[in-house]
């Protein structure tokens, strides 16, 4: 009999009618519904390494993770099998790591992916580089041979920490299974506190199969680490007051802008006092490029009049850059007139490569509102928003569109655009496709631009596309903008888009070129097309519909307006091949390390 059944039944000594059987049961009854409730809600207890990894991840909040099951690795993803966080398959490592960079960038939160030891690993590690120069949140798990195999060359054996140092903000290897989930907690808050970037932690086999009963920590950073959040009071009284002075300020917003959350608070600051706004490509989507103080993106190939107004500003406002060769060019030529407050999270970056008169370290949010408090005048500057104007007049992005010659990808790039939302999120490979969907997309909203960088990753598009569309909300509609090159190396990516049932439009830019890699031999190699000329490619329509995507293709103007807005409306991945002038370029252009003030409007000018 059991123990229950005995509290409940009467004894011979004390008989007790059926009603008061039934009451004196109820509260039994109830307890064990309570429990059992309880139950549910309670986690398991972690029983090894591998579980207490993936509760490090369900501790933290973790939805998604994106990766390619393989040997060693496979402890970690039996015990995700129980685990409510969904697992997408990718189709190469590489496609896994860019994929949680974009899911990071457009849900601000690190993006996770997984692979086994050795090529799973290695396969990373572009996506890792990435990430890293570009500041964007991301874990990296990783499978390895067991211990006592580390330093024999075991099948698939890599020594991951040592090829991945220099590529995250940074990694460990697991040594015990009782401390295994807090590594990764810990590589998690790494990941997103203070200047973003990849974390790794690699997982020997024995230690994530060894028992352990240890729960792991919450996500906390260790105690050496720290930021700086708030700048010098005294240098931001110097500097509000060098704004208030200025005849010729400009605010230059990159990146940083938006990991900081600071969108909101430096439009704010912007258009309180009437300063032009210049962005990075990093920093577009941080202010409305609709707004009359937007001059868009500065740099190699930004727009004319961004470029002069970094030429000619007094006071030059960075907030969240890092100044790197493709915005400054020349060094010695780069707002040679301007004094420089640099806000920036990140010490490191302060005078790194531009030197900061005004020096603020500090959050990007936090430091603008110190500004805000401390500047009590706008700048007197009617005279320059006016001479601002008159070079977007001068230097319009415009463009022509002859009936008698190809589709021009500017005016692909518009198209969409029109077709879509203004929260669409655009992700892009790298190359001329990435550049005129940087500078004919309109962007007004954070975290909708996605694309590599630092890095220039080829490739990137494709897989950033799936993870943005699981980041994404359900009403956004995502866009990869893509050039023939760059879709050729990870395409394989749309096996996991028609699996997956992801609703995306891909439009292949096709000019049978490394566009780019032309465009540069053309100027400066006498026009000597060694490796850039493909001189073919697949029919990409036609191979979308062999993975199980919708395929589409685009010859003439007439086809463009009718064939995306079918494009969009397929519910699942699209592909469009975008049949463009294999000779278009891209345009305003400053060579490699010239004077950002005398862009390139044409090839005879370079």
């Amino acid at each position: 009999m059991s123990e229950r059944a005995a509290k409940i039944t009467p004894t011979d000594d004390d008989e007790q009618p059926d009603d008061q059987i039934t009451d004196s049961a109820t509260p039994d009854a109830a307890a064990e519904t309570e429990t059992e409730a309880d139950s549910e809600s309670t986690p398991k207890p972690v029983t090894n390494g591998a579980e207490s990894v993936i509760r490090a991840l369900e501790n933290a909040g973790v939805e998604y993770a994106f990766g390619v099951q393989g040997g060693a690795i496979m402890p970690v993803y039996d015990a995700l099998y129980d685990s409510d966080i969904t697992h997408i398959t990718m189709a190469h490592e590489q496609g896994a790591s860019h994929a949680a960079d974009a899911y990071g960038i457009v849900a601000g939160k690190p993006g996770i992916c997984l692979a086994t030891s050795g090529p799973g690993a290695t396969n990373l590690v572009t996506g890792l580089a990435d990430a890293d120069m570009d500041s964007d949140p991301m874990v990296a798990l990783t499978g390895q041979v067991p211990t006592e195999f580390v330093g024999n060359d075991a099948f698939q054996e890599t020594d991951t920490t040592g090829v991945t140092t220099p590529v995250t903000k940074n990694n460990s290897f697991a040594t015990d299974p009782d401390r295994v989930g807090t590594d990764v907690s810990e590589a998690f808050a790494l990941a997103s506190e203070g200047r973003p970037g990849p974390t790794l932690v690699d997982l020997p086999k024995d230690i994530t199969k060894s028992e352990t009963d240890v729960e792991p920590d919450a996500p906390k950073t260790p105690d050496t680490y720290t930021v700086q959040e708030e700048a010098d009071p005294e240098i931001v009284e110097a500097a509000a007051e060098r704004i208030e002075n200025s005849e010729r300020p400009a605010l230059l917003l990159g990146g940083g802008v938006i990991k900081a959350e600071a969108s909101e608070v430096c439009r704010e600051f912007a258009i309180e006092h009437e300063i032009p706004v210049i962005t990075t490509m990093p920093g577009l989507g941080s202010f409305p490029e609709d707004h009359e103080l937007s001059m868009e993106m500065a740099g190699m190939h930004g727009t004319g009049y961004a470029n002069m107004a970094v030429t000619h500003c007094d006071t030059l406002i960075g907030i969240g850059t890092r100044f790197d060769d493709r915005l400054t060019g020349g060094i010695e030529t780069f707002a040679p007139d301007a004094e420089l407050i640099h806000i920036d999270i990140d010490p490191a970056e302060i005078s790194k490569n531009i030197h900061a008169d005004y020096p603020l370290v500090g959050d990007a949010a936090t430091v603008v509102e110190q500004l805000q408090e401390a500047v009590d005048a706008s700048p007197q500057a009617t005279k320059w928003r006016a001479q601002c104007q008159q070079w977007k007049s001068d230097y319009s992005m415009a463009y022509d569109t002859p009936e008698d010659e190809p589709v021009q990808p500017q005016f692909v790039v518009e198209a969409l655009d029109e077709a879509t939302s203004d929260n669409a999120i655009v992700t892009t490979g790298v190359g001329q496709h990435q550049m005129w969907a940087c500078q004919y997309w309109t962007y007004t909203e954070p975290r909708t631009w996605v694309s590599s960088h630092g890095l220039g990753t080829m490739g990137y598009g494709l897989p950033a596309a799936i993870g943005a569309r699981v980041a994404a909300d359900d009403d956004q509609e995502v866009v990869c903008i893509d050039g023939d090159g760059s879709f050729l190396m990870t395409l394989q990516g749309l096996s996991v888009a028609v699996r997956e049932d992801l609703d995306i439009t891909v439009a292949v830019l096709n000019n049978e070129y490394i566009g780019m890699v032309r465009q540069w031999q053309d100027a400066f190699f006498d026009g000597r097309h060694s490796a850039s000329d493909y001189g073919w490619m697949p029919e990409f329509d036609k191979l979308a519909e062999a993975f199980g995507a919708q395929g589409f293709r685009i010859d003439e103007y007439d086809d463009v307006a009718d064939t995306i807005q079918d494009a969009i409306a397929y519910d699942g991945p699209s592909v469009i091949d975008v049949h463009i002038d294999p000779q278009a370029n891209v345009y305003p252009m400053v060579p490699s390390g010239g004077d950002n003030g005398q862009f390139a409007l044409t090839e005879d000018q370079l």
